[in-house]
């Protein structure tokens, strides 16, 4: 169903645009060091929290381009328009009340999760939690967009709207931090223009009636019972499990709070620069939703087995090259921060860590179950994918940072047991091959 060519024009946009998410994410670790580590710690804290409220909204996008794929797959036309309309509909609700809560309740989930923190920590953690909040709702519509975009393969478009929406980020970063001084309010602010920016943009494209699904505002303003059901059935299970695994990782986050500013500092520097070996591997995992969708629409489990296996060992090959060379190069990036030898010591001890469990574990335990998923196998891969983060993502962290004194080093130790398990669970449940024989539609 899908030539070389294809999938390269798929990925490579991809690619691309994750890459600019992780050098956006390094950037702002980095402009925001210059205002200290407080600042560094405050902003590492809340994108755990942020990160939780993301996955949960992705999960909704992961329904909605499951369906709409599916739908392509089966050259069903009018029900993959109606269902990438009903998708920013429900988005759009979500988001919203996340939104509200998020600003009536932002102390009170600050102080629960990281009560531990130093008082200028907790400062700057509200001050970008406030702020980032109210981009939650902009942040539903471009993802949901995007996501529909994925589905139709024109990720070209999405590539060239997310560097439009990073160079306004980075852009009003260096004012926010370099001219008005600003501090992490410096870095919220751009987050949330080019959050809106980008939503607009996306939102304006989707009703481009020459792409081969496009959205209706009578489609969108209405509750179309039948297709939202279908869209929750695979986002549910699929932001359960993903939200209690990002919920997991927050929850890790407030136990490395209890180890001191530096440690806090280390974790956030290391996991931003992590991102350059994972980048590939996002990036299948966005693509290889579309591909093996639009497979099982067809009614060809065979081809979506076979593109599952071709597009892991492009993720495996990209993240062993691509972490060497992260590690290789720490000498070189130790020059872009702000930070104290021990914070700095203990970065690069984590970052080669995280690159070594993930040349080894993170396809099998992301891209994977991205694949079930797309055919329709979203409740075992929701228990999975909780039954791990419990044991070990949580229970494990408890164990190694705060029982055996290891701090954060045993946390990410972890991490990395977590992925093995993930990685060896999926692998039993993908060769059964039962998600070959699941309709979503």
């Amino acid at each position: 169903m899908f030539t070389n060519q294809e999938l390269k024009k798929l990925i490579y946009p991809l690619v691309v645009e994750q890459s600019l998410v992780m050098l956006v994410g390094m950037a702002d670790t980095m402009m925001v060091s210059y205002a200290g580590e407080a600042a560094v710690s405050g902003v590492a804290l809340v994108d755990m929290v942020n990160y939780l409220i993301i996955v949960m909204l992705s999960a909704i996008d992961t329904g909605g381009a499951v369906i709409v794929s599916q739908y392509l797959g089966k050259k069903d036309s009018d029900n993959a328009n109606r269902c990438a309309s009903q998708l920013l509909t429900v988005t759009v609700l979500a988001s919203a009340v996340i939104m509200c809560i998020s600003l009536c309740f932002h102390k009170g989930i600050i102080d629960a999760l990281f009560g531990a923190v130093d008082g200028d920590v907790r400062t700057a953690a509200i001050t970008y939690f406030v702020i980032t909040a109210l981009s939650f709702p902009f942040l539903g519509i471009y993802n949901s967009s995007t996501a529909v975009f994925r589905s139709m393969q024109k990720t070209n478009v999405t590539m060239y709207v997310s560097i439009l929406v990073n160079i306004i980020n980075i852009v009003g970063n260096t004012i926010g931090i370099f001219v008005l001084h600003a501090g992490v309010a410096g870095v919220a602010v751009p987050t949330l223009i080019s959050r809106m920016a980008g939503a607009l943009i996306m939102f304006i494209m989707t009703f481009n009636k020459r792409n081969p699904v496009s959205v209706r505002w009578k489609e969108i303003l209405v509750w179309n019972q039948e297709l939202i059901c279908r869209i929750l059935k695979i986002a549910v299970p699929n932001g359960i499990e993903n939200g209690l695994f990002a919920l997991g990782k927050v929850l890790v986050t407030s136990i490395v709070a209890l180890f001191g500013t530096y440690q806090i500092a280390a974790n956030g520097v290391a996991n931003s620069i992590d991102q350059v070996a994972i980048l590939v591997v996002n990036a299948i995992n966005l693509a290889i939703v579309p591909v093996v969708g639009q497979c099982m629409g067809a009614e060809k489990p065979v081809e979506a087995e076979k593109y599952t296996k071709k597009l892991m060992k492009i993720s495996y090959a990209a993240t062993g090259l691509l972490g060497l060379f992260v590690c290789l190069l720490l000498p070189v990036i130790h020059g872009f921060y702000i930070l104290s030898d021990e914070t700095w010591r203990l970065s690069c001890i984590l970052v080669v860590l995280h690159n070594s469990f993930a040349f080894l574990l993170h396809p099998t335990s992301f891209n994977l179950p991205n694949s079930l998923r797309a055919s329709g196998d979203v409740k075992i891969t929701m228990f999975i994918g909780i039954g791990s983060m419990l044991v070990f993502r949580l229970g494990t962290a408890v164990f190694l940072g705060i029982v055996c004194h290891m701090g954060i080093i045993g946390v990410w130790i972890a991490m990395g047991m977590d992925w093995l398990a993930r990685s060896v669970v999926f692998t039993v449940r993908y060769k059964t091959g039962r998600w070959k024989k699941i309709h979503v539609i």
